[in-house]
C-alpha cells in the first residue's frame, strides 16, 4: 500500500474509532429508566385484534418493550416483572413488595427514572400507595392502557413511550408518583379512573392536569401541593401487612348493619362512601358513632366524584368521632387510613393527614 493510501486508512480507521466512541458515549449519557412490570391489560392478549374480551397480563415486559419501536432512543431501558395480574387483583401484598424494590433501587446512579406498568382497574389507588411510599425524587411513573396489546388500535405502546419519555425527563424530578396515559400526565392524588372503556378514561378534575406527554415530548404545568414520596412519613419498610379497611356504600335507606358486619369482622378503620358531602341516614350515622367510640377509626367520603367532604359540616364529627377525608375519594381515603393506622395516632392527627396528604 503507497503512503497516501496508507495515510488514508488509517484515517479512516480513527475516523471509525471515534464514531463508535462518540456512540457509546451518546449511549451512557442517555438516561436510565427501569420499568417494573406488574401485568393489567397494557400486558393483555386477546384471540383476535377486535374483540372486547381479554385476558390481563398474558404479555411479558420484554414483549411490551420489544412493540415500542424507538423507545430506546428516549433512555436506556431494562425491565424487570414484578407481578402479572390484572389489577382487579391487585393486593397491598403486592404494593408493599413492589414499593420496597423501588425504593431498594432508586437509589442506585443507574437509574434516573422509574416507570411501573399496571392495569387501570385499581391504578389509581397503587399511584396513591406509591406516592405515600416511595422514598426517591427521581420521576416514578405509572401507565396503562385501555385496550389489550393485541388490540387493532392498542392504547399501551404510545402510552408506554410516553411515560419513559416523562421518567426520562429531570423536569418530572420532585412530583410525586405520576400516571401518563392517553397524552396526559396526572398526579396520583387527584386522578380518578371516569369510564368503563374509553382511553381517555383519567381524568383529574378537582386539580387539573401536571402537563402532557407527546411523543416523548413534555410540556409541565404545575407541581402537586401535597406531601408525598420522599417528604411522606411513611415508612414501610419493615411492614409485611397492612391493617384492614373497609369502605361501606351509603344509598337510599342505607342498611346499618353493614357498618356492624365490618366491625365484626376485625375492620380498624371504615371509611363510608357517603351520600353528597360524606353523609348517611341517621341509623348508619349512630352505628357509625358506636363503632368510632370502640377504637375503629371512621372517615367520612363521598361517591360523588368531585368536592371536598368538609369536617364539622352536616354532620358534628368532633361529637361523633369522625375524620373528614376533604378531596380524598373513599379508595384513596382508605390507602392513607390503611398506612395511618400502622402506628397509634390520636384523632386529630389522623385529621391533619388527610390536610397534608
Amino acid at each position: 500500500m503507497n503512503a497516501p493510501l496508507k495515510c488514508w486508512a488509517a484515517a479512516l480507521f480513527a475516523l471509525s474509532l471515534s464514531s463508535v466512541g462518540w456512540s457509546a458515549s451518546a449511549d451512557q449519557q442517555k438516561p436510565k429508566v427501569t420499568i417494573l412490570a406488574t401485568g393489567g391489560t397494557i400486558a393483555g392478549a386477546a384471540a383476535t385484534g377486535t374483540q372486547s374480551g381479554y385476558t390481563s397480563g398474558a404479555v411479558t415486559i420484554d414483549a411490551m418493550l420489544a412493540a415500542v419501536p424507538g423507545i430506546d432512543k428516549v433512555a436506556t431501558v431494562k425491565g424487570e416483572q414484578v407481578a402479572n395480574v390484572g389489577s382487579q387483583d391487585m393486593s397491598f401484598d403486592v404494593l408493599l413488595k413492589l414499593a420496597k424494590r423501588i425504593n431498594e433501587i432508586a437509589p442506585g446512579s443507574d437509574v434516573n427514572g422509574i416507570v411501573i406498568t399496571h392495569g387501570t382497574d385499581t391504578m389509581e389507588e397503587s399511584a396513591y400507595f406509591l406516592n405515600l411510599t416511595v422514598k426517591t425524587d427521581k420521576p416514578v411513573v405509572m401507565v396503562g392502557s385501555m385496550r389489550p396489546s393485541t388490540a387493532v388500535s392498542a392504547d399501551g405502546p404510545l402510552n408506554l413511550y410516553n411515560a419513559v419519555g416523562v421518567a426520562a425527563d429531570p423536569r418530572a424530578k420532585g412530583r410525586g408518583v405520576m400516571v401518563v396515559m392517553n397524552d396526559q400526565i396526572h398526579a396520583a392524588h387527584s386522578l380518578t379512573k371516569t369510564s368503563t372503556t374509553a382511553v381517555e378514561t383519567f381524568m383529574s378534575p378537582g386539580r387539573g392536569l401536571i402537563g402532557v406527554a407527546s411523543y416523548g415530548k413534555n410540556d409541565f404545568y404545575n407541581s402537586p401541593t401535597w406531601k408525598h414520596t420522599s417528604q411522606s412519613e411513611f415508612d414501610i419498610s419493615q411492614v409485611t401487612k397492612l391493617p384492614r379497611v373497609d369502605v361501606v356504600f351509603a344509598d337510599v335507606d342505607m342498611p346499618a348493619d353493614l357498618i356492624d358486619a365490618s366491625v365484626a369482622a376485625g375492620a380498624k378503620g371504615i371509611v363510608i362512601a357517603g351520600v353528597g358531602n360524606g353523609n348517611m341516614n341517621k341509623a348508619s350515622v349512630d352505628a357509625a358513632a358506636k363503632a368510632a367510640k370502640s377504637g375503629v377509626v371512621v372517615v367520612r367520603s363521598s361517591r360523588v366524584p368531585t368536592g371536598l367532604v368538609g369536617r364539622n359540616v352536616e354532620l358534628d364529627d368532633d361529637k361523633l368521632g369522625f375524620i373528614a377525608s376533604y378531596e380524598l375519594n373513599p379508595q384513596k381515603a382508605r390507602v392513607l387510613l390503611a398506612l395511618a393506622l400502622l402506628q397509634k395516632r390520636s384523632l386529630d392527627d389522623i385529621q391533619k393527614l388527610y390536610d397534608l396528604y
